[in-house]
């Protein structure tokens, strides 16, 4: 029985306490899983780039990449709403990571640092990020533009196979750059005790490992909870499918990326903190992009347009900024945030 059957003022307390709750889990799974993601680079010796930009992304990825599959393989029994669920959910985690992930993690830092100062990742790797995510997310949003019919499909049978390559080039490239930058001093460091080991439990990967899956185990969970949490609560409001995926269901699965990095950006870690959004962003550019070209109509409808051309305008900006070498200025990155609300607006009234 859903929640609509019930009373409002019964129903809607409820639903915010679950998402109260389950915001809860994903915070505590976030502290988890950066502390020994931290222990990790340290005990490999690899470079913060690598830690922030694979591991953190991909492990906490996982959330955003379950949902537009589920959906698209069959999450109702209406295939339309399906896709329309699944396209949104895979558009609309770039256009969070790229808007308002940043301004959130510049608005962390604005205290310690003011308007005016700096947030300092490692430069080369947030430039190669950022130019493979634009790479992949102008072909995805050339994709759509592809005829959907028999004699087309090889052309996006082809378009999805060059995304799927093109993470993987991303992937070999990051890894070969690591040890040079440990020799530079970009190596990761832990800075906090490792959890477990409060358990008197040695540390060592076996361990380190028990709690990566422990965090992502949380935050798979927290998400999940979350967003049943907010499509309960979306019903009150009457959003169709895609809007509702394009603007909601992205604040959930997004939640840990959000949450790492302004974790990392207070404590100073800046590679990590951009590393983490900015690879998240590849990954969510070209893998899950691949899928929707292969397995949906995959077609330019307003509110899809709007945020494909919204999110290539916040990474352009950001790869512009990724030029200064003093930094980025914590204030350059309240554009960011216009950016997303300009949608926000736009999307709405489109709808």
């Amino acid at each position: 029985m859903t929640a609509r059957h019930f009373d409002p003022a019964i129903v809607m307390p409820l639903l915010f306490a679950e998402l109260f709750f389950f915001l809860l889990v994903i915070l505590a799974a976030a502290e988890i899983f950066t502390n020994a993601l931290e222990h990790l680079g340290e005990k490999l010796h690899i470079s913060e780039g690598v830690t922030g930009s694979l591991f953190a992304a991909v492990g906490t990825a996982l959330p955003e990449t379950l949902v537009p599959i589920l959906a698209i393989i069959g999450g109702t029994a209406d295939q339309t709403v399906n896709h329309e669920i699944g396209v949104g959910a895979i558009l609309g985690a770039p256009l969070m990571l790229g808007t308002l992930t940043c301004c959130m993690m510049a608005i962390a830092a604005l205290r310690q640092r003011g308007l005016h100062g700096h947030i300092r990742p490692e430069p080369t790797g947030l430039k190669r990020d950022l130019s493979f995510f634009l790479a992949g997310y102008a072909i995805a949003t050339l994709a759509m533009f592809v005829p959907h019919q028999y004699d087309s499909l090889h052309l996006r049978g082809m378009l999805s196979f060059v995304l799927v390559l093109l993470y993987f080039v991303y992937m070999l490239v990051t890894l070969k750059a690591s040890s040079a930058l440990v020799e530079a001093g970009h190596g990761t460091e832990a800075e906090n005790t490792m959890y477990l080991a409060r358990l008197r439990v040695p540390v060592n990967l076996f361990t380190i490992v028990i709690q990566l899956g422990l965090g992502l185990t949380l935050l798979v969970w927290g998400a999940e909870g979350f967003i049943d949490g907010v499509a309960g609560a979306s019903s009150f409001l009457h959003i169709s499918p895609l809007l509702l995926s394009l603007l909601i269901i992205p604040i959930a699965t997004e939640l840990p990326e959000k949450i790492n990095s302004i974790l990392w950006v207070r404590r100073d870690k800046d590679t990590l903190a951009f590393g983490n959004i900015t690879g998240a962003m590849v990954f969510q550019g070209t893998l899950l992009p691949a899928i929707g070209i292969a397995l949906t109509p995959w077609v330019p409808r307003p509110e899809v347009f709007l945020g494909l051309v919204i999110t290539l305008v916040a990474a352009c900006w950001l790869r512009h900024l990724a030029r200064h070498p003093g930094g980025i200025r914590i204030r350059h990155l309240m554009l960011n945030g216009v950016l997303y609300a300009s949608y926000l607006v736009l999307a709405i009234t489109l709808s």
